[in-house]
């Protein structure tokens, strides 16, 4: 089992037993001895098999240089055709980086977020916590180490009819209507999508509290949880859905992803203390950049 870089615990808790939310160095991927594609393959498929296996076991470390496509196509004894198709099938795989005039390397691993299931009631207990202290940190901070001053927080709010997707999540009919919230932070200085998110709570369970409906009021000391706090709504479970999908090109060029990287889109559903669904949250993350650490309380057996 692999140890976090902050905390020597292989469970990623500090000595308090609250969960690392710190941004971490990937762990080693961990997958099957590298294997050659099992039917036989034409040339370009061997050629990018050949270096795949290289950069797998070691041979080439992030970073490297591959060998130039005239290299390859004099060792394979080829024209430059097969080499580059085989240069684009490695850059599909997420193993290498480059083009656009630059030599293809290595892919160098980036530093990744950490997503803690253990995080729901770390928001939960800061609901009854004073306004000076939920106002010191956020979520979205403490996940990215990245003051919320230091990127371009916009956040867009509207009441919208439920769509058949968002109704179903709710328990809700289709058409009641439901606080769309969106958040992007985007970093100024690269233009490049930090963190997005999209909220829908149905407008029934929050119209008592029309603060919760302006947006000037983000960011929000406390969160969600805590606006829900304002109407009543304590929250007792939570459900993550996690999906993954490819990016468009739309998405490629705002996350600056490189090629072959799927998304993340975790759904959250929230349910209150009279079990119904009071909000499910979207977000999005890159694949590499992200990891999702479960953390599933079991009891203990009782003594017989």
């Amino acid at each position: 089992m692999q140890t976090c870089e902050h905390h020597k615990s292989n469970t990623c808790l500090r000595a308090s037993q609250q969960p690392c939310m710190q941004t971490c160095e990937p762990l080693p991927l961990v997958t099957m001895e590298p294997r050659l594609t099992a039917v036989p393959a034409p040339l370009q498929v061997r050629i990018a098999d050949d270096l795949r296996l290289k950069i797998q076991r070691g041979d080439l470390q992030p970073g490297d240089s591959l060998p130039t496509l005239q290299e390859l196509a004099t060792h394979w004894s080829c024209s430059l055709n097969p080499v580059r198709t085989a240069i684009d099938l490695l850059k599909q795989q997420g193993l290498i980086t480059g083009g656009r005039g630059k030599a293809p390397i290595v892919r160098i691993p980036p530093r990744q977020v950490v997503r803690s299931s253990a995080r729901h009631q770390d928001e939960k207990d800061m609901v009854l916590r004073p306004e000076r202290e939920r106002a010191q940190v956020g979520t979205a901070e403490v996940e990215s180490q990245i003051q919320i001053s230091e990127l371009k927080f916009v956040p867009t709010y509207g009441v919208v009819p439920a769509d058949p997707d968002v109704a179903t999540a709710l328990h809700i009919r289709e058409g009641d209507e439901v606080l769309r919230r969106e958040w992007e932070m985007i970093d100024p200085r690269t233009r490049r999508r930090e963190a997005w998110s999209v909220s829908h709570i149905p407008v029934a369970y929050v119209e008592s509290n029309p603060d919760l409906f302006d947006p000037a009021n983000e960011p929000w000391p406390g969160g969600t949880q805590h606006q829900l706090s304002t109407v009543g709504i304590e929250i007792m479970a939570i459900i993550d859905e996690v999906t993954a999908h490819m990016p468009t090109t739309a998405d490629a060029q705002l996350w600056d992803l490189d090629p072959g990287v799927p998304m993340l889109r975790c759904r959250r559903i929230s349910i209150d203390q009279h079990d119904r669904r009071v909000e499910i949250s979207d977000a999005e993350y890159p694949a590499d950049r992200t990891r999702l650490d479960f953390i599933t309380p079991l009891r203990p057996w009782e003594d017989n």
